[in-house]
């Protein structure tokens, strides 16, 4: 009776596996090099591995923020009649007709990490930009004096996601630090951007106290910046966004203060996991939140072992 109980287990479980629907989701990054990115990406393969059903055709655009190339991918990708997109947008508005036309065709379309402006989405899967940079506006006022200089490095201004962040800074910011003079080093999620603008800046204001940033790829910019000038660790303070590994590093190395982190891999996963549900026909949530975590030095270890480093 207990052999034939237990075959009965195992032929359930064949079953139950046999009866995942295979999918074909196309799936457009950013970036492949950006150290949050590689995690964000890391988590979309989870996804699929996991899953077990899910043939995952991982693509991005040429070079960072590149719409023309992540039109094309997205185009080849419809194309190819897979079954779902998810999609970080290099340009929120710039891919709404795609997107658009994507989803007339049939083809749901998941949106992670960056919203898309000008057309609906199947879902948004990503961190909630404007309450979490909130957050790291209030912290960074924090760590400095109401009327002390500092520098916030953006991000690219055509994506929802730097807006956001940025209007969340200034938010959180201004609260209890209205007196001091934000300067401002404009980029497009470059960190090559980042230190060039920051070190000119620096040499131009040695009294600034802080560099807040709206990625982590800004962070480790402003570190090198930093370096580059003769500063040490902890002269002129650093504020992530991301909780990237890179920035988690310098952290315990005493260069980064505070760092609102996103769960990457968990944006990752579970925007491949809405995909290939929307895929399957069924029920998607409109708006998935992957939630924040506020890393600083007391608070590295326990974020070190929530992600796995």
């Amino acid at each position: 009776m207990k052999k034939f109980a237990t075959a009965v287990a195992v032929l359930a479980l064949m079953s139950g596996t046999a009866m995942a629907q295979s999918v074909k989701i196309g799936y457009i990054t950013k970036s492949a090099t950006n150290a949050g990115w590689m995690m964000i990406n890391g988590g979309a393969a989870d996804a699929a591995s996991d899953d077990g059903a899910i043939e995952l055709v991982t693509v991005g655009p040429a070079f960072q923020g590149d719409l023309s190339s992540q039109l094309e991918v997205f185009e080849n990708l419809v194309a190819q009649g897979v079954d779902a997109i998810a999609i970080a947008p290099v340009d929120s508005a710039g891919v709404a007709d795609a997107v658009a036309g994507a989803l007339a065709a049939g083809t749901p379309v998941v949106a992670v990490d960056t919203g898309v402006v000008g057309a609906d989405v199947t879902s948004f899967v990503a961190t909630d930009n404007l309450a979490v940079a909130t957050i790291q506006g209030e912290v960074a006022c924090g760590l400095v004096n109401n009327g002390d200089k500092v520098i916030y490095v953006t991000g690219n201004q055509a994506q929802s996601t730097g807006q956001e962040r940025r209007d969340g800074f200034y938010a959180g910011f201004e609260k209890a630090c209205g007196d001091s003079e934000v300067l401002v080093v404009p980029t497009e999620w470059n960190s090559q951007q980042a230190q060039e603008g920051v070190e000119a800046v620096l040499n131009a204001n040695s009294d600034v106290k802080m560099v807040v940033n709206a990625w982590d790829g800004g962070t480790m910019g402003a570190k090198a910046a930093l370096e580059n000038l003769g500063y040490s660790a902890g002269d002129v303070k650093l504020v992530g966004f991301d909780g990237a590994g890179d920035a988690i590093v310098a952290m315990d190395e005493g260069w980064v203060h505070a760092d609102t982190a996103q769960m990457l891999a968990k944006m990752g996963y579970e925007g491949i996991k809405a995909a290939a549900a929307a895929a399957r026909g069924q029920m998607v949530e409109g708006r998935i939140d992957t939630g924040t975590f506020l890393v600083t030095p007391e608070t590295s270890a326990e974020y070190k072992a929530l992600i796995g480093m």
